[in-house]
Protein backbone atom coordinates (compact mmCIF):
# COMPACT_ATOMS: atom_id res chain seq x y z
CA UNK A 1 0.00 0.00 0.00
CA UNK A 2 1.36 3.37 -1.03
CA UNK A 3 1.49 6.03 1.24
CA UNK A 4 2.09 9.78 -0.02
CA UNK A 5 1.48 13.46 1.03
CA UNK A 6 -0.08 16.43 -0.58
CA UNK A 7 2.03 18.91 -1.87
CA UNK A 8 -0.87 21.33 -4.08
CA UNK A 9 -4.79 21.53 -3.71
CA UNK A 10 -6.10 23.21 -6.56
CA UNK A 11 -10.17 22.77 -6.31
CA UNK A 12 -10.98 18.93 -7.03
CA UNK A 13 -7.38 18.38 -7.96
CA UNK A 14 -4.60 17.53 -5.78
CA UNK A 15 -1.34 16.77 -6.19
CA UNK A 16 0.54 14.59 -3.64
CA UNK A 17 4.37 13.73 -3.78
CA UNK A 18 5.76 9.74 -3.02
CA UNK A 19 3.32 7.66 -5.24
CA UNK A 20 6.04 6.64 -7.10
CA UNK A 21 4.37 3.05 -6.86
CA UNK A 22 0.73 4.44 -7.77
CA UNK A 23 -0.49 2.80 -11.57
CA UNK A 24 -2.47 5.44 -13.57
CA UNK A 25 -6.33 5.60 -12.44
CA UNK A 26 -5.69 3.96 -9.41
CA UNK A 27 -8.15 4.79 -6.61
CA UNK A 28 -6.91 6.84 -3.68
CA UNK A 29 -7.74 8.10 0.02
CA UNK A 30 -7.00 11.22 0.71
CA UNK A 31 -6.61 12.51 4.43
CA UNK A 32 -8.24 11.48 7.39
CA UNK A 33 -11.50 12.02 6.16
CA UNK A 34 -10.57 9.21 3.20
CA UNK A 35 -12.33 11.16 0.49
CA UNK A 36 -12.05 9.27 -2.75
CA UNK A 37 -9.70 9.99 -5.71
CA UNK A 38 -8.28 8.70 -8.88
CA UNK A 39 -4.76 9.28 -10.25
CA UNK A 40 -5.29 10.86 -13.87
CA UNK A 41 -1.25 11.92 -14.21
CA UNK A 42 1.94 10.91 -12.74
CA UNK A 43 4.94 12.94 -13.07
CA UNK A 44 7.92 10.84 -11.34
CA UNK A 45 6.74 10.14 -7.27
CA UNK A 46 4.10 13.08 -8.01
CA UNK A 47 0.73 11.70 -8.59
CA UNK A 48 -2.22 14.43 -9.94
CA UNK A 49 -5.17 12.69 -8.20
CA UNK A 50 -9.12 14.06 -9.02
CA UNK A 51 -11.08 14.12 -5.53
CA UNK A 52 -14.88 12.93 -6.13
CA UNK A 53 -15.67 15.03 -2.69
CA UNK A 54 -15.43 18.63 -2.16
CA UNK A 55 -12.00 19.25 -0.85
CA UNK A 56 -12.43 22.13 1.02
CA UNK A 57 -10.29 22.05 4.04
CA UNK A 58 -7.18 19.96 3.11
CA UNK A 59 -4.50 21.58 2.87
CA UNK A 60 -0.46 19.90 1.99
CA UNK A 61 0.62 17.25 3.87
CA UNK A 62 -2.39 15.35 4.24
CA UNK A 63 -1.76 11.78 3.97
CA UNK A 64 -2.75 10.12 0.58
CA UNK A 65 -3.30 6.28 0.65
CA UNK A 66 -3.68 3.98 -2.70
CA UNK A 67 -6.40 1.35 -2.89
CA UNK A 68 -3.82 0.01 -5.77
CA UNK A 69 -6.80 -0.86 -7.65
CA UNK A 70 -9.07 0.83 -10.52
CA UNK A 71 -12.38 2.90 -10.04
CA UNK A 72 -14.73 -0.28 -10.39
CA UNK A 73 -17.90 -0.61 -10.27
CA UNK A 74 -20.24 -3.72 -8.20
CA UNK A 75 -22.07 -5.82 -10.52
CA UNK A 76 -25.15 -8.17 -9.16
CA UNK A 77 -28.63 -8.59 -7.65
CA UNK A 78 -29.92 -5.38 -6.38
CA UNK A 79 -28.56 -2.97 -9.54
CA UNK A 80 -32.35 -3.00 -10.83
CA UNK A 81 -34.30 0.14 -9.85
CA UNK A 82 -30.89 1.35 -7.97
CA UNK A 83 -30.43 5.24 -7.86
CA UNK A 84 -26.56 5.65 -7.90
CA UNK A 85 -24.26 8.81 -8.10
CA UNK A 86 -21.38 9.25 -10.50
CA UNK A 87 -19.10 6.53 -8.47
CA UNK A 88 -22.09 4.05 -7.94
CA UNK A 89 -22.69 4.88 -3.94
CA UNK A 90 -26.59 4.44 -3.24
CA UNK A 91 -28.16 7.54 -3.25
CA UNK A 92 -31.15 6.16 -0.43
CA UNK A 93 -28.21 4.76 1.85
CA UNK A 94 -26.62 8.10 1.90
CA UNK A 95 -29.77 10.08 2.44
CA UNK A 96 -30.09 7.47 5.36
CA UNK A 97 -26.40 8.10 6.99
CA UNK A 98 -26.42 11.69 6.39
CA UNK A 99 -29.37 13.42 5.26
CA UNK A 100 -30.47 15.72 1.97
CA UNK A 101 -26.57 16.68 1.59
CA UNK A 102 -23.89 13.71 0.79
CA UNK A 103 -21.27 14.14 3.86
CA UNK A 104 -17.68 13.59 3.07
CA UNK A 105 -15.14 10.40 3.50
CA UNK A 106 -18.43 8.31 3.45
CA UNK A 107 -17.56 4.65 2.60
CA UNK A 108 -20.52 2.27 1.73
CA UNK A 109 -21.25 -0.71 -0.83
CA UNK A 110 -22.87 -0.24 -4.04
CA UNK A 111 -24.83 -2.95 -3.63
CA UNK A 112 -26.60 -4.47 -0.03
CA UNK A 113 -24.60 -7.50 0.97
CA UNK A 114 -26.59 -8.80 3.30
CA UNK A 115 -29.98 -8.57 1.21
CA UNK A 116 -30.55 -12.74 0.11
CA UNK A 117 -31.66 -13.62 -3.29
CA UNK A 118 -32.65 -16.83 -4.39
CA UNK A 119 -30.44 -18.42 -6.37
CA UNK A 120 -31.69 -21.26 -9.26
CA UNK A 121 -29.11 -23.13 -11.12
CA UNK A 122 -28.90 -24.45 -14.62
CA UNK A 123 -25.44 -26.00 -15.04
CA UNK A 124 -24.55 -28.98 -13.12
CA UNK A 125 -21.78 -30.66 -11.30
CA UNK A 126 -19.53 -31.80 -14.34
CA UNK A 127 -20.52 -29.19 -17.08
CA UNK A 128 -17.90 -27.18 -18.16
CA UNK A 129 -17.96 -23.56 -18.35
CA UNK A 130 -15.94 -20.19 -19.75
CA UNK A 131 -16.24 -16.62 -19.16
CA UNK A 132 -19.52 -15.25 -19.38
CA UNK A 133 -21.14 -18.34 -19.48
CA UNK A 134 -24.71 -18.36 -17.29
CA UNK A 135 -24.82 -21.29 -14.79
CA UNK A 136 -27.96 -19.43 -12.75
CA UNK A 137 -30.53 -16.83 -12.67
CA UNK A 138 -31.83 -14.46 -9.77
CA UNK A 139 -35.60 -13.17 -10.25
CA UNK A 140 -34.19 -9.66 -9.11
CA UNK A 141 -38.40 -8.23 -9.82
CA UNK A 142 -41.28 -8.98 -11.90
CA UNK A 143 -39.78 -8.11 -14.83
CA UNK A 144 -36.03 -8.59 -14.79
CA UNK A 145 -34.09 -12.21 -14.61
CA UNK A 146 -30.77 -10.98 -13.27
CA UNK A 147 -28.47 -14.09 -15.20
CA UNK A 148 -25.52 -15.32 -12.90
CA UNK A 149 -22.26 -15.59 -15.22
CA UNK A 150 -19.04 -16.51 -14.86
CA UNK A 151 -16.47 -14.00 -14.48
CA UNK A 152 -14.23 -13.12 -17.15
CA UNK A 153 -10.85 -15.16 -17.00
CA UNK A 154 -12.48 -18.24 -15.26
CA UNK A 155 -12.35 -21.71 -17.27
CA UNK A 156 -13.23 -24.94 -16.44
CA UNK A 157 -15.33 -28.16 -14.88
CA UNK A 158 -18.09 -26.94 -12.28
CA UNK A 159 -17.08 -28.88 -9.52
CA UNK A 160 -20.10 -27.72 -6.74
CA UNK A 161 -23.17 -25.37 -7.70
CA UNK A 162 -25.98 -25.62 -5.65
CA UNK A 163 -29.81 -23.83 -5.73
CA UNK A 164 -30.43 -21.74 -2.83
CA UNK A 165 -30.76 -18.61 -0.86
CA UNK A 166 -27.66 -16.58 -0.85
CA UNK A 167 -25.88 -13.17 -0.16
CA UNK A 168 -24.22 -11.55 -3.16
CA UNK A 169 -20.63 -12.58 -1.55
CA UNK A 170 -21.66 -16.05 -0.75
CA UNK A 171 -20.24 -18.86 -2.45
CA UNK A 172 -23.02 -20.55 -5.18
CA UNK A 173 -20.58 -22.62 -7.51
CA UNK A 174 -16.78 -23.71 -7.51
CA UNK A 175 -14.80 -24.07 -10.76
CA UNK A 176 -12.11 -26.28 -11.72
CA UNK A 177 -9.80 -24.69 -14.13
CA UNK A 178 -7.35 -26.36 -16.60
CA UNK A 179 -4.12 -25.96 -14.04
CA UNK A 180 -5.89 -27.48 -11.07
CA UNK A 181 -6.47 -24.27 -9.18
CA UNK A 182 -10.36 -24.27 -7.68
CA UNK A 183 -12.03 -20.90 -8.14
CA UNK A 184 -15.08 -19.55 -5.77
CA UNK A 185 -18.04 -18.22 -8.21
CA UNK A 186 -20.15 -15.79 -6.01
CA UNK A 187 -23.54 -13.65 -7.74
CA UNK A 188 -20.84 -10.89 -7.04
CA UNK A 189 -18.65 -9.46 -10.05
CA UNK A 190 -16.11 -6.37 -9.87
CA UNK A 191 -15.32 -5.07 -13.39
CA UNK A 192 -13.15 -0.98 -13.93
CA UNK A 193 -15.46 1.43 -15.29
CA UNK A 194 -12.56 2.62 -17.99
CA UNK A 195 -12.37 -1.02 -19.63
CA UNK A 196 -14.94 -2.40 -21.82
CA UNK A 197 -16.17 -5.48 -21.05
CA UNK A 198 -14.67 -8.24 -23.74
CA UNK A 199 -16.87 -9.96 -26.60
CA UNK A 200 -16.56 -12.40 -28.97
CA UNK A 201 -17.50 -10.64 -32.21
CA UNK A 202 -19.26 -7.11 -33.17
CA UNK A 203 -22.08 -7.37 -35.19
CA UNK A 204 -24.28 -4.69 -37.70
CA UNK A 205 -27.04 -3.89 -36.62
CA UNK A 206 -30.14 -5.37 -38.68
CA UNK A 207 -33.61 -4.22 -36.21
CA UNK A 208 -34.43 -0.65 -35.00
CA UNK A 209 -35.07 0.28 -31.62
CA UNK A 210 -38.44 1.66 -31.04
CA UNK A 211 -39.30 4.42 -29.62
CA UNK A 212 -42.95 5.04 -30.10
CA UNK A 213 -41.75 8.41 -31.71
CA UNK A 214 -43.17 9.22 -34.46
CA UNK A 215 -40.80 11.50 -35.96
CA UNK A 216 -37.79 9.39 -35.01
CA UNK A 217 -38.78 6.18 -35.62
CA UNK A 218 -40.42 7.48 -38.99
CA UNK A 219 -38.10 9.69 -40.68
CA UNK A 220 -34.79 9.06 -38.37
CA UNK A 221 -34.86 5.60 -37.06
CA UNK A 222 -32.04 4.20 -34.48
CA UNK A 223 -30.89 0.43 -35.09
CA UNK A 224 -30.33 -1.78 -31.72
CA UNK A 225 -27.03 -1.06 -30.93
CA UNK A 226 -26.81 2.07 -32.40
CA UNK A 227 -25.80 5.54 -31.33
CA UNK A 228 -27.18 8.73 -31.39
CA UNK A 229 -27.21 12.65 -30.45
CA UNK A 230 -29.70 14.92 -29.37
CA UNK A 231 -28.04 18.17 -29.70
CA UNK A 232 -29.81 21.99 -29.05
CA UNK A 233 -30.54 25.14 -27.41
CA UNK A 234 -31.14 25.09 -23.77
CA UNK A 235 -34.94 24.96 -23.28
CA UNK A 236 -35.69 23.05 -27.00
CA UNK A 237 -36.33 19.80 -25.58
CA UNK A 238 -33.18 17.75 -24.75
CA UNK A 239 -34.58 16.24 -22.02
CA UNK A 240 -37.86 15.74 -22.14
CA UNK A 241 -36.54 13.82 -25.39
CA UNK A 242 -34.52 11.43 -23.37
CA UNK A 243 -37.51 11.24 -20.88
CA UNK A 244 -39.87 9.42 -23.60
CA UNK A 245 -37.10 7.67 -24.88
CA UNK A 246 -36.54 5.89 -21.69
CA UNK A 247 -40.41 5.58 -21.03
CA UNK A 248 -40.78 4.16 -23.97
CA UNK A 249 -37.97 2.63 -25.83
CA UNK A 250 -38.28 -1.21 -27.05
CA UNK A 251 -35.38 -1.92 -24.82
CA UNK A 252 -34.82 -4.52 -21.79
CA UNK A 253 -33.15 -2.42 -19.65
CA UNK A 254 -32.67 1.38 -19.35
CA UNK A 255 -29.86 3.41 -17.81
CA UNK A 256 -30.41 6.79 -17.41
CA UNK A 257 -27.28 8.75 -16.77
CA UNK A 258 -28.27 12.44 -15.46
CA UNK A 259 -24.45 14.02 -16.04
CA UNK A 260 -24.18 17.40 -14.61
CA UNK A 261 -28.18 18.36 -15.23
CA UNK A 262 -30.18 20.42 -12.63
CA UNK A 263 -31.08 18.74 -9.57
CA UNK A 264 -35.41 19.47 -10.67
CA UNK A 265 -35.30 17.46 -13.58
CA UNK A 266 -33.52 14.68 -12.24
CA UNK A 267 -36.20 15.07 -9.18
CA UNK A 268 -39.08 14.52 -12.38
CA UNK A 269 -37.25 11.46 -13.39
CA UNK A 270 -37.20 10.31 -9.58
CA UNK A 271 -41.03 10.81 -9.05
CA UNK A 272 -42.23 9.59 -12.55
CA UNK A 273 -40.51 6.68 -13.43
CA UNK A 274 -42.08 4.98 -10.43
CA UNK A 275 -45.84 5.69 -11.61
CA UNK A 276 -45.18 5.11 -15.12
CA UNK A 277 -46.75 2.31 -16.12
CA UNK A 278 -44.11 0.05 -19.00
CA UNK A 279 -46.46 -1.08 -22.35
CA UNK A 280 -44.24 -4.16 -22.38
CA UNK A 281 -45.24 -5.61 -18.88
CA UNK A 282 -47.89 -3.65 -17.63
CA UNK A 283 -45.24 -3.10 -14.10
CA UNK A 284 -43.77 0.19 -13.37
CA UNK A 285 -40.92 1.43 -15.95
CA UNK A 286 -38.84 1.81 -12.84
CA UNK A 287 -38.46 -2.28 -12.20
CA UNK A 288 -36.52 -2.23 -15.52
CA UNK A 289 -34.07 0.89 -14.71
CA UNK A 290 -31.09 2.07 -13.40
CA UNK A 291 -30.57 5.88 -12.44
CA UNK A 292 -27.31 7.44 -12.08
CA UNK A 293 -28.21 10.78 -10.65
CA UNK A 294 -24.93 13.18 -11.03
CA UNK A 295 -26.44 16.87 -10.40
CA UNK A 296 -24.77 19.98 -11.40
CA UNK A 297 -24.47 21.07 -7.98
CA UNK A 298 -22.34 17.64 -6.85
CA UNK A 299 -18.36 17.68 -7.71
CA UNK A 300 -17.07 18.07 -10.88
CA UNK A 301 -14.99 15.39 -10.90
CA UNK A 302 -17.70 12.55 -10.49
CA UNK A 303 -19.10 14.36 -13.34
CA UNK A 304 -16.52 12.74 -15.54
CA UNK A 305 -16.73 9.26 -13.61
CA UNK A 306 -20.35 9.09 -14.27
CA UNK A 307 -20.47 8.43 -17.81
CA UNK A 308 -18.09 4.94 -17.26
CA UNK A 309 -20.10 3.88 -14.82
CA UNK A 310 -23.45 3.87 -16.68
CA UNK A 311 -21.85 2.46 -19.89
CA UNK A 312 -20.23 -0.54 -17.27
CA UNK A 313 -23.14 -1.56 -15.95
CA UNK A 314 -25.16 -1.60 -19.43
CA UNK A 315 -22.49 -3.66 -20.79
CA UNK A 316 -22.85 -6.14 -17.68
CA UNK A 317 -26.66 -6.38 -19.02
CA UNK A 318 -25.55 -6.69 -22.27
CA UNK A 319 -23.30 -9.69 -21.56
CA UNK A 320 -26.41 -11.09 -20.03
CA UNK A 321 -28.17 -11.06 -23.33
CA UNK A 322 -30.32 -8.38 -22.97
CA UNK A 323 -31.25 -4.78 -25.30
CA UNK A 324 -30.34 -1.99 -23.36
CA UNK A 325 -30.62 1.64 -23.59
CA UNK A 326 -28.35 3.71 -21.97
CA UNK A 327 -29.34 8.08 -21.85
CA UNK A 328 -26.30 10.53 -21.45
CA UNK A 329 -27.57 13.84 -20.46
CA UNK A 330 -25.64 15.53 -21.17
CA UNK A 331 -22.51 14.85 -22.81
CA UNK A 332 -21.63 18.65 -23.00
CA UNK A 333 -21.81 18.65 -18.94
CA UNK A 334 -19.34 15.99 -19.23
CA UNK A 335 -17.30 17.20 -21.46
CA UNK A 336 -16.76 20.73 -19.26
CA UNK A 337 -15.96 18.33 -16.31
CA UNK A 338 -12.84 17.39 -18.61
CA UNK A 339 -12.54 20.82 -19.89
CA UNK A 340 -11.68 22.10 -16.08
CA UNK A 341 -9.33 19.04 -15.06
CA UNK A 342 -7.50 19.73 -17.81
CA UNK A 343 -7.10 23.17 -16.81
CA UNK A 344 -6.12 22.63 -13.59
CA UNK A 345 -3.50 20.31 -14.69
CA UNK A 346 -1.95 22.83 -16.94
CA UNK A 347 -2.13 20.71 -20.40
CA UNK A 348 -2.34 22.55 -23.25
CA UNK A 349 -5.93 23.68 -24.40
CA UNK A 350 -7.73 22.78 -27.66
CA UNK A 351 -10.43 24.41 -29.49
CA UNK A 352 -12.34 26.91 -26.44
CA UNK A 353 -10.42 25.47 -23.90
CA UNK A 354 -11.02 21.79 -24.49
CA UNK A 355 -8.52 19.03 -23.72
CA UNK A 356 -7.17 17.79 -27.31
CA UNK A 357 -8.22 14.42 -26.53
CA UNK A 358 -11.94 15.68 -26.03
CA UNK A 359 -12.50 13.30 -29.53
CA UNK A 360 -10.81 10.50 -28.45
CA UNK A 361 -12.97 10.31 -25.16
CA UNK A 362 -16.05 10.85 -26.63
CA UNK A 363 -15.37 8.30 -29.03
CA UNK A 364 -14.20 5.33 -26.22
CA UNK A 365 -17.61 6.09 -24.70
CA UNK A 366 -19.87 5.63 -27.87
CA UNK A 367 -17.68 3.02 -29.15
CA UNK A 368 -18.61 0.86 -26.07
CA UNK A 369 -22.27 0.68 -27.59
CA UNK A 370 -23.21 -2.12 -30.15
CA UNK A 371 -24.81 -5.17 -30.86
CA UNK A 372 -22.50 -8.06 -29.80
CA UNK A 373 -21.80 -11.49 -29.85
CA UNK A 374 -20.81 -12.78 -26.31
CA UNK A 375 -17.60 -14.69 -26.08
CA UNK A 376 -19.30 -17.93 -23.88
CA UNK A 377 -19.63 -21.00 -24.65
CA UNK A 378 -22.67 -20.37 -26.80
CA UNK A 379 -23.22 -17.93 -28.93
CA UNK A 380 -25.52 -15.29 -26.70
CA UNK A 381 -26.85 -11.78 -28.46
CA UNK A 382 -26.66 -8.62 -26.46
CA UNK A 383 -26.82 -4.77 -27.32
CA UNK A 384 -26.27 -1.37 -25.81
CA UNK A 385 -28.28 1.60 -27.43
CA UNK A 386 -26.13 5.13 -26.77
CA UNK A 387 -28.30 8.50 -27.13
CA UNK A 388 -26.46 11.10 -26.10
CA UNK A 389 -28.00 14.81 -25.28
CA UNK A 390 -25.42 17.74 -25.94
CA UNK A 391 -26.28 21.11 -25.02
CA UNK A 392 -23.74 23.69 -26.80
CA UNK A 393 -23.52 26.68 -25.81
CA UNK A 394 -25.93 29.39 -27.53
CA UNK A 395 -27.07 26.49 -29.77
CA UNK A 396 -23.73 26.98 -31.85
CA UNK A 397 -23.61 23.46 -33.08
CA UNK A 398 -19.66 24.34 -34.32
CA UNK A 399 -18.73 24.18 -31.13
CA UNK A 400 -16.18 21.43 -30.43
CA UNK A 401 -18.46 18.98 -28.47
CA UNK A 402 -21.52 18.59 -30.78
CA UNK A 403 -18.53 18.64 -33.90
CA UNK A 404 -16.73 15.60 -32.02
CA UNK A 405 -20.00 14.25 -31.15
CA UNK A 406 -21.11 14.54 -34.94
CA UNK A 407 -18.23 12.84 -36.11
CA UNK A 408 -18.93 9.62 -34.18
CA UNK A 409 -22.59 9.01 -34.36
CA UNK A 410 -24.92 7.90 -36.91
CA UNK A 411 -28.20 9.67 -35.92
CA UNK A 412 -28.51 12.97 -35.07
CA UNK A 413 -31.75 14.15 -34.05
CA UNK A 414 -31.11 18.40 -34.15
CA UNK A 415 -33.46 20.51 -32.15
CA UNK A 416 -34.38 23.78 -33.28
CA UNK A 417 -35.10 26.35 -31.09
CA UNK A 418 -37.70 28.13 -33.42
CA UNK A 419 -39.64 24.57 -33.33
CA UNK A 420 -39.66 24.82 -29.29
CA UNK A 421 -40.95 28.64 -29.21
CA UNK A 422 -43.53 27.27 -31.55
CA UNK A 423 -44.51 24.84 -29.00
CA UNK A 424 -43.71 22.04 -31.63
CA UNK A 425 -42.73 18.78 -29.47
CA UNK A 426 -40.48 17.46 -29.88
CA UNK A 427 -38.47 20.00 -31.62
CA UNK A 428 -36.64 17.52 -33.99
CA UNK A 429 -36.27 19.66 -37.39
CA UNK A 430 -36.96 16.74 -40.07
CA UNK A 431 -34.51 19.40 -42.02
CA UNK A 432 -31.72 19.31 -40.70
CA UNK A 433 -31.28 15.67 -38.76
CA UNK A 434 -30.58 12.59 -40.15
CA UNK A 435 -29.86 8.48 -39.39
CA UNK A 436 -27.96 6.68 -41.32
CA UNK A 437 -29.17 3.58 -40.20
CA UNK A 438 -32.87 4.31 -42.60
CA UNK A 439 -31.55 2.04 -45.28
CA UNK A 440 -30.17 -0.68 -43.17
CA UNK A 441 -33.30 -0.88 -41.52
CA UNK A 442 -35.52 -0.03 -44.51
CA UNK A 443 -35.86 -4.14 -45.48
CA UNK A 444 -36.84 -4.61 -41.50
CA UNK A 445 -39.79 -1.66 -41.48
CA UNK A 446 -41.25 -3.60 -44.99
CA UNK A 447 -40.96 -7.24 -43.46
CA UNK A 448 -42.37 -6.13 -40.15
CA UNK A 449 -44.54 -3.12 -40.60
CA UNK A 450 -45.92 -2.93 -43.83
CA UNK A 451 -44.25 -3.84 -47.52
CA UNK A 452 -44.74 0.28 -48.79
CA UNK A 453 -43.53 1.50 -45.36
CA UNK A 454 -40.23 2.79 -46.99
CA UNK A 455 -42.56 4.14 -49.99
CA UNK A 456 -44.12 6.16 -47.38
CA UNK A 457 -41.94 7.52 -45.46
CA UNK A 458 -39.78 8.94 -48.78
CA UNK A 459 -42.99 10.28 -50.22
CA UNK A 460 -43.41 12.27 -46.47
CA UNK A 461 -39.66 12.91 -46.41
CA UNK A 462 -40.20 14.62 -50.44
CA UNK A 463 -43.55 16.80 -48.79
CA UNK A 464 -41.71 18.55 -46.24
CA UNK A 465 -38.67 19.19 -48.10
CA UNK A 466 -41.33 20.60 -50.73
CA UNK A 467 -42.92 22.47 -48.61
CA UNK A 468 -39.52 24.13 -47.86
CA UNK A 469 -39.13 25.32 -50.80
CA UNK A 470 -42.24 26.37 -51.62
CA UNK A 471 -42.58 28.45 -48.22
CA UNK A 472 -39.85 30.69 -49.89
CA UNK A 473 -42.55 31.49 -52.68
CA UNK A 474 -44.92 31.85 -49.88
CA UNK A 475 -43.14 34.51 -48.34
CA UNK A 476 -41.86 36.50 -51.26
CA UNK A 477 -45.20 36.54 -53.11
CA UNK A 478 -48.19 34.92 -51.25
CA UNK A 479 -50.21 31.69 -51.00
CA UNK A 480 -51.97 33.07 -54.26
CA UNK A 481 -49.22 32.48 -56.50
CA UNK A 482 -48.89 29.27 -56.08
CA UNK A 483 -50.30 25.97 -58.65
CA UNK A 484 -53.70 23.93 -56.74
CA UNK A 485 -51.47 20.75 -56.86
CA UNK A 486 -48.68 22.92 -54.88
CA UNK A 487 -50.77 24.73 -52.17
CA UNK A 488 -52.43 20.67 -51.96
CA UNK A 489 -48.55 20.67 -51.02
CA UNK A 490 -48.29 22.76 -48.42
CA UNK A 491 -51.45 21.64 -46.37
CA UNK A 492 -50.28 18.26 -46.79
CA UNK A 493 -46.78 19.05 -45.37
CA UNK A 494 -48.97 20.94 -42.46
CA UNK A 495 -50.96 17.88 -41.67
CA UNK A 496 -48.00 15.64 -41.79
CA UNK A 497 -46.26 18.62 -39.43
CA UNK A 498 -48.65 19.48 -36.95
CA UNK A 499 -50.27 16.23 -37.13
CA UNK A 500 -47.53 13.38 -37.27
CA UNK A 501 -44.93 14.61 -36.29
CA UNK A 502 -45.87 16.59 -33.36
CA UNK A 503 -46.82 14.68 -30.78
CA UNK A 504 -47.52 15.42 -26.53
CA UNK A 505 -45.56 14.01 -24.47
CA UNK A 506 -47.95 14.41 -21.35
CA UNK A 507 -51.36 13.09 -23.32
CA UNK A 508 -52.30 9.44 -22.47
CA UNK A 509 -52.89 7.99 -25.43
CA UNK A 510 -50.48 10.34 -27.84
CA UNK A 511 -47.18 9.62 -25.67
CA UNK A 512 -46.72 6.59 -27.49
CA UNK A 513 -47.44 5.13 -30.63
CA UNK A 514 -46.54 1.42 -32.03
CA UNK A 515 -45.18 0.85 -35.21
CA UNK A 516 -48.52 -0.51 -36.46
CA UNK A 517 -50.07 2.53 -35.72
CA UNK A 518 -47.28 4.70 -36.81
CA UNK A 519 -48.03 3.14 -40.58
CA UNK A 520 -51.77 3.60 -40.55
CA UNK A 521 -51.60 7.36 -39.84
CA UNK A 522 -48.98 7.76 -42.25
CA UNK A 523 -50.60 5.56 -44.80
CA UNK A 524 -54.04 7.09 -44.19
CA UNK A 525 -52.49 10.96 -45.01
CA UNK A 526 -50.25 9.65 -47.84
CA UNK A 527 -53.44 8.32 -49.27
CA UNK A 528 -55.26 11.78 -49.11
CA UNK A 529 -52.48 13.97 -50.52
CA UNK A 530 -52.17 11.37 -53.27
CA UNK A 531 -56.11 11.40 -53.87
CA UNK A 532 -56.82 14.57 -53.86
CA UNK A 533 -53.65 15.46 -56.42
CA UNK A 534 -55.77 12.80 -58.50
CA UNK A 535 -58.66 14.69 -57.95
CA UNK A 536 -56.95 18.00 -58.88
CA UNK A 537 -56.01 16.55 -62.28
CA UNK A 538 -59.64 15.57 -63.06
CA UNK A 539 -60.70 19.27 -62.07
CA UNK A 540 -62.02 18.73 -58.62
CA UNK A 541 -61.67 22.11 -56.64
CA UNK A 542 -59.27 22.30 -54.25
CA UNK A 543 -61.05 23.64 -51.73
CA UNK A 544 -63.71 20.92 -52.04
CA UNK A 545 -61.12 18.28 -51.07
CA UNK A 546 -59.40 20.21 -48.26
CA UNK A 547 -63.36 20.66 -46.85
CA UNK A 548 -63.88 16.79 -47.32
CA UNK A 549 -64.87 15.65 -43.50
CA UNK A 550 -62.64 12.82 -43.48
CA UNK A 551 -60.07 15.53 -43.29
CA UNK A 552 -60.53 16.47 -39.54
CA UNK A 553 -60.94 13.03 -38.73
CA UNK A 554 -57.11 12.08 -40.15
CA UNK A 555 -56.12 15.35 -38.12
CA UNK A 556 -57.60 13.96 -34.95
CA UNK A 557 -56.40 10.31 -35.80
CA UNK A 558 -53.40 10.13 -33.28
CA UNK A 559 -55.86 10.06 -30.33
CA UNK A 560 -56.90 6.53 -31.75
CA UNK A 561 -56.30 4.04 -29.27
CA UNK A 562 -53.60 1.40 -29.65
CA UNK A 563 -56.45 -1.16 -29.55
CA UNK A 564 -59.17 0.21 -31.59
CA UNK A 565 -56.20 0.54 -34.40
CA UNK A 566 -59.25 -0.58 -36.98
CA UNK A 567 -60.65 2.80 -36.92
CA UNK A 568 -57.13 3.35 -39.33
CA UNK A 569 -59.48 0.88 -42.02
CA UNK A 570 -62.82 2.80 -41.68
CA UNK A 571 -61.25 6.32 -41.96
CA UNK A 572 -59.40 5.32 -45.22
CA UNK A 573 -62.46 4.02 -46.88
CA UNK A 574 -64.70 6.93 -46.02
CA UNK A 575 -61.62 9.17 -46.96
CA UNK A 576 -61.91 6.93 -50.46
CA UNK A 577 -65.56 7.54 -50.73
CA UNK A 578 -65.67 11.21 -50.53
CA UNK A 579 -62.68 11.68 -52.42
CA UNK A 580 -64.59 9.25 -55.67
CA UNK A 581 -67.54 11.45 -54.96
CA UNK A 582 -65.98 14.51 -55.54
CA UNK A 583 -64.63 12.99 -58.93
CA UNK A 584 -68.08 11.57 -59.78
CA UNK A 585 -69.52 15.37 -59.35
CA UNK A 586 -67.04 16.82 -61.64
CA UNK A 587 -67.70 13.83 -64.59
CA UNK A 588 -71.15 15.20 -64.68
Amino acid sequence: MTKGSIVKVSGPLIVAEGMGDVKMYDVVRVSSQKLIGEVIELRGDKASIQVYEETSMLGPGEEVVSTGEPLSVELGPGLIQGIFDGIQRPLNKLVELSGDRISRGIQISALDHSQKWTFNAIKAVGDRVSSGDIIGAVQENEVVEHRIMIPNGIEGKITAISSGVYTIDEVIAKVVTEDGEEKSITMLQKWPVRKGRPYKEKLPPNSPLITGQRVIDTLFPIAKGGVAAVPGPFGSGKTVVQHQLAKWADADIIVYVGCGERGNEMTDVLNEFPHLVDPKTGESLMKRTVLIANTSDMPVAAREASIYTGITIAEYFRDMGYSVAIMADSTSRWAEALREMSGRLEEMPGEEGYPAYLSSRLAEFYERAGIVKLNSSYDRIGSITAIGAVSPPGGDMSEPVAQATLRIVKVYWGLSASLAYKRHFPAIDWLVSYSLYADRLEKWFNDNVGSDWAEYRGEAMRILQDEAKLDEIVRLVGMDALSPKDRLTMEAAKSLREDYLHQNAFHDIDTYASMKKQYKMLKLMIDYYRLGQEALGRSVRLNDILSIPARDAIGRSKYIEENNIEEFDRLSAELRTQIASLTAKESF
